[in-house]
């Protein structure tokens, strides 16, 4: 009599000790009492192919993937998810049945879940949205508000380049905004999304002008390290809906923990208790 093998998945990152997604996945398989493991792995860049393509003869059904590894993974998966292809990323890998390796990217669907979670009554049609930052989180984040009917996205980027690029690929709906105009393209915001890293633990603060926020704006931030950045903070002070990035985290990591061990999790005040540990 052969026993059942033990499912296993895990992030793959260089460095990796930061990752929350151990203690989610964790406290997932717990509540779901599923025999299973979710491991932190380091993996250097030039050893990633070998790793990942050496992975499902371990046991491996899948994995997460954060940087530097989220392009150049699809290069080794043998199918890329048209999103994937989109966003220009994947953080979710799914070692399938036949040998093929699948890559995904579930970022937008975190973002937008978690924003209809934390702002239930946030129309995506009431008006643009405000989107600083035009790195790989602000692709997932763009895709996303345009697939739910955002009408416009004004994106401002401390580089201007980048925002143009990002304009080029997805589109007229996408209009750039110089970053010394930013502040004066949240009067116009029905939501303001932060994507940079400006506000989080160990960084240089946010500093666009904030004073023409909206009491009726929707305001989310990427960050969750502080849980309310100044952002925030600020925004919760002239009456906007805030929402925290946690959610998008937690969010993010549901298509993936249904795809390798079967049951799809709740992401709950537990869920949120558990991460911040």
């Amino acid at each position: 009599m052969t026993e059942a093998k033990i499912p296993l998945a895990g992030v793959i990152g260089c460095p990796v000790a930061h990752s929350k997604s151990p203690q989610l996945h964790g406290h997932w398989l717990q509540t779901h009492g599923i025999a299973g493991h979710y491991v932190p792995m380091h993996v250097e860049p030039e050893d990633l192919a070998e790793t990942i393509r050496t992975m499902p003869k371990m046991g491996f059904v899948g994995a997460n993937v954060t940087i530097p590894h989220k392009e150049a993974v699809m290069d080794i998966a043998d199918t890329v998810t048209d999103r994937a292809k989109l966003i220009g990323a994947a953080n979710t890998l799914i070692f399938r049945d036949d040998g093929t390796i699948l890559a995904d990217n579930t970022d937008g669907y975190g973002f937008i879940t978690n924003l209809h979670q934390g702002a239930p009554d946030w129309d995506p049609q009431s008006g643009p949205a405000v989107v600083l930052g035009a790195g790989g989180a602000c692709r997932a984040v763009v895709a996303s508000l345009l697939e739910a009917g955002v009408p416009e996205i004004l994106l401002s980027n401390r580089t201007r380049e980048r925002a143009e690029q990002l304009q080029e690929d997805f589109g007229n709906r996408i209009r750039v905004v110089d970053w010394l105009q930013a502040g004066n393209a949240i009067e116009e915001g029905r939501l303001i999304v932060n994507t940079t890293s400006l506000g989080m633990v160990g960084k240089p603060r946010l500093r666009v002008p904030l004073d023409g926020l909206r009491s009726s704006a929707v305001v989310t931030d990427l960050i969750y390290a502080p849980l309310k950045t100044s952002l925030l903070q600020t925004a919760e002070e002239a009456g906007c809906t805030v929402v925290d990035g946690l959610g998008m985290l937690l969010h993010q990591a549901v298509p993936g923990f249904e795809r390798w061990f079967g049951r799809r999790p709740e992401v709950d005040d537990a869920t949120r208790a558990a991460v911040l540990g």
